[in-house]
């Protein structure tokens, strides 16, 4: 794995502040963050119904986020945001049905660039989504990395 950066979402933050971290192992420090979107379950899709108490499942169908450790893999074409997606390949039990669920990490048009808070971050299917220029940002960063890079989705 990459040991220069990695990705930390931590989703016990309400979704309208920056939880999306970046961080710099070498420099010890958060060196850039944004907001992130989380899965809507039994709620309207787009809508923010879970912005404070985002539940979890790693069960197909649950249009819900995975909590744990992931390997981002390979970039591909997303029809999502600025059409670029990663595959996230679950590293634990709580999230290793990532690949099957199709749940990949990409920008969507409906996530704004400045936190939104009191309101929250539109809700997915269960993909982490940033806004389009945080994808913009990060995306020849990933690309650039010499080694998988590691997301961690956690709740505490």
């Amino acid at each position: 794995m990459n040991t220069d950066f990695c990705i930390l979402i931590d989703m016990s933050l309400h979704s309208g502040v920056s939880r999306f971290i970046i961080w710099d192992f070498k420099e010890q420090k958060i060196v850039n963050k944004y907001l992130v979107g989380h899965g809507c379950g039994n709620n309207s899709w787009s809508s923010d119904g879970s912005k404070d108490n985002p539940q979890f499942s790693n069960q197909d169908g649950s249009h819900l986020s995975s909590l744990g450790k992931y390997q981002l893999g390979e970039r591909g074409r997303s029809d999502w945001g600025i059409n670029v997606k990663y595959l996230m390949h679950g590293l634990d039990k709580t999230n290793n049905n990532a690949l099957k669920r199709f749940i990949v990490f990409h920008s969507w048009n409906l996530m704004s660039d400045e936190e939104v808070y009191p309101k929250g971050s539109p809700e997915g299917w269960g993909c982490p989504t940033i806004s389009n220029n945080a994808m913009r940002e990060l995306d020849p960063i990933i690309q650039n990395a010499k080694k998988p890079l590691l997301m961690w989705i956690y709740n505490e």
